[in-house]
């Protein structure tokens, strides 16, 4: 059974030695821009821990990235944060994930169907 989700956690810059605090096992993660909210990573994996460290984010682009001059996905990496929520299995971190894709998909379906409502009606 899928867990509830951690608190929001800063995403440690790897030159000042702190580490991320994830579950070393199966789960989903989501990496945000902290003061504008916007996702920047989200996924599921088998080992959590390993797959926030790999994320390409401080300008560690890698080399087919870098042949195209492909810009990191964010300037900093001091202005990000994480949360996690573990799972039993991979198979549960995957439909955990999809589940929550598709709940978010929903909710910017209903969002923009309002707006456009809104501005129809004004």
């Amino acid at each position: 059974m899928v867990q509830t989700w951690s608190g929001w956690k800063r995403f440690p810059d790897a030159q000042s030695g702190d580490s991320i605090e994830a579950p070393i096992g199966p789960g989903v993660y989501e990496v945000r821009h902290t003061l504008t909210g916007r996702v920047v990573a989200f996924g599921h994996s088998p080992n959590v821990a390993n797959a926030l460290t790999d994320l390409k984010l401080n300008g560690g682009v890698g080399a087919f990235a870098r042949l195209f001059r492909k810009e990191p996905l964010v300037s900093r990496v001091s202005d990000l944060e994480y949360r996690t929520c573990a799972a039993g299995s991979r198979a549960e971190a995957r439909t955990t994930a999809q589940r929550l894709l598709g709940l978010r998909q929903t909710a910017w379906r209903r969002r923009m169907d309002t707006g456009w409502a809104a501005r129809a009606a004004g």
